[in-house]
């Protein structure tokens, strides 16, 4: 270790638990976090403080004025140029430590992808919002042995769960299928951002402790509510004998056999995917500006209209801002792009 780095990370090291040797361990890691919203960011920041080697940020979307009350790493300019997120982070994180490693990748985690860009992680923080990503997490977790760390956080109540795989109870142990109904979403519930930064916290308290330790942590669920303080650990209990994925090895999401869009929480938007089109951005912002104004850049094409507002992004994704409802969503899509 250089002496600038020594000093740098000294009260790290001071930490008995730590020390020089898991300091190195730290410094040798390679984590992936997926999602660099509320979480994710605040994720970012304080391991790249910590002086972890290098961090894949994986990340779908673009800064929000609405993202500024709680998502760490981004200002206004960010807001106001809507520029992606894992660029945005990237850049800031190598002001704050340039020793630090950043991957920006300005894409959606899909099942077509996801093995590659997972693939020499050492470790992977949660930094979503949505179910259907966590699943695809955990089949790719379980299949590839790689531990996850999984966190949630909506109103003021959070929720923080370690996956360790063949160790523990997976995922799917513990929630075997998405609930059904209405389920508490930003746009409704709001969320605080005390509570996304408590989650983030225990998260990367967790991801530090299995880098340093190289031993499986405790497979407790951890609840929160920073509103009435009233916190709550529980043990996850042994792993499901008949799980469906870290049991019977079957990876209904990472073989896309669960696909499904995906409604964002606080956006009031539907993500599509359309993996079998690719899109020439500058193609399509010449055929849609007599629609509406259009934005382009190399990441993304915005199109405003009276009602919706849609960002096309190269791989075929698609966000539409403006409804929750896929359908609605799809439909917008289809007249813009083709069904």
């Amino acid at each position: 270790m250089a002496p600038d780095e020594k000093e740098r990370y000294s009260r790290q090291i001071l930490f008995p638990a730590i020390g020089e040797a898991g300091q190195a361990r730290i410094q040798s890691a390679t984590v992936a976090i997926v999602g660099c919203g509320a979480l994710g960011s605040f994720q970012a920041e304080a391991l790249a403080r910590a002086g972890v080697g290098r961090l894949r940020l994986i990340d779908r979307d673009y800064v929000d004025y609405t993202n500024l009350q709680r998502q760490w790493l981004y200002d206004e300019t960010d807001a106001r140029n809507e520029s992606p997120k894992a660029i945005a982070a990237a850049r800031r994180l190598h002001q704050i430590n340039r020793h630090v490693l950043t991957e920006p990748l300005v894409t959606d985690l899909s099942p077509s992808n996801a093995e590659e860009l997972i693939a020499e992680s050492d470790l992977i923080l949660d930094g979503t919002d949505n179910l259907e990503t966590r699943y695809l997490l955990n089949d790719l977790s379980v299949k590839r042995k790689i531990p996850w760390i999984y966190g949630a956080a909506i109103a003021s109540y959070g929720v923080v769960m370690p996956i360790v795989p063949e160790r523990g109870p997976c995922f799917a142990c513990i929630y075997p299928e998405p609930p059904t109904g209405v389920q508490p979403a930003c746009d409704v519930n709001g969320v605080l951002a005390p509570a996304t930064a408590s989650v983030a916290s225990l998260q990367v308290a967790l991801a530090l402790r299995l880098l340093v330790e190289g031993e499986p942590v405790a497979s407790n669920i951890q609840t929160l509510d920073v509103w009435t303080g009233v916190f709550r650990q529980v043990s996850a209990g042994p792993r499901d004998p008949s799980c469906r994925v870290c049991a019977q090895r079957k990876f209904d999401y990472l073989e896309e056999r669960r696909r499904v869009p995906v409604s964002l929480c606080g956006r009031n938007a539907v993500q599509l995917h359309e993996h079998t089109r690719a899109l020439n951005l500058d193609e399509l912002a010449a055929r849609l500006r007599p629609l509406g104004d259009v934005r382009v850049n190399e990441f993304a094409l915005r199109l405003s209209l009276d009602k919706y507002q849609l960002t096309f992004f190269p791989d075929g994704r698609a966000i539409v801002k403006g409804t929750t409802d896929v359908g609605v969503a799809r439909g917008v899509y289809a007249r813009l792009i083709g069904a």
